[in-house]
């Protein structure tokens, strides 16, 4: 092989292994942004709510609740993660069929029920839109 053919050759060798290079980089940055925007969407969704469930605090809005109700369960998973934020009170005696003292002496007597400020508490399972026109917290 002449000299001037050989120089081609790895030339072409190098040019081959730059495009590749490049290729790889390229798919990488992609990857990466994919990934943050799936994390970034996961965050929103999962504390979307919490300036919400603190201005029901604010407000003073409580959930009355027993931790093996189903209607509960769909109640608190409305909130998402920001269902901590949410004053709540436990209803459920563990180990005893007996409701807490403190539902009885508000009068619960059906799971959820919410209550705001002295009023009476309102059973079942509400809307966010609905606890949003009760206490005036605006959601996102």
């Amino acid at each position: 092989m002449s000299e001037e053919r050989r120089k081609r050759q790895l030339e072409r060798d190098g040019s081959a292994s730059d495009r590749n290079m490049k290729k790889l980089v390229t798919y990488g940055v992609v990857v990466i942004l994919l990934a943050a925007a799936f994390i970034a969407g996961r965050y929103y969704k999962n504390h979307k709510y919490d300036n919400f469930a603190k201005c029901l605090a604010t407000k003073q809005a409580k959930m009355y609740g027993l931790y093996w109700c189903p209607h509960c369960i769909e109640q608190k998973e409305m909130f998402g993660d920001a269902f901590h934020y949410v004053p709540y009170q436990e209803c459920a005696t563990k180990g005893s069929s007996e409701e807490a003292p403190v539902c009885k002496m508000a009068g619960v007597k059906l799971f959820p029920a919410w209550q705001f400020g002295d009023e009476p508490p309102k059973e079942g399972v509400l809307s966010l839109e609905a606890l949003s026109d009760k206490t005036g917290c605006s959601l996102p």
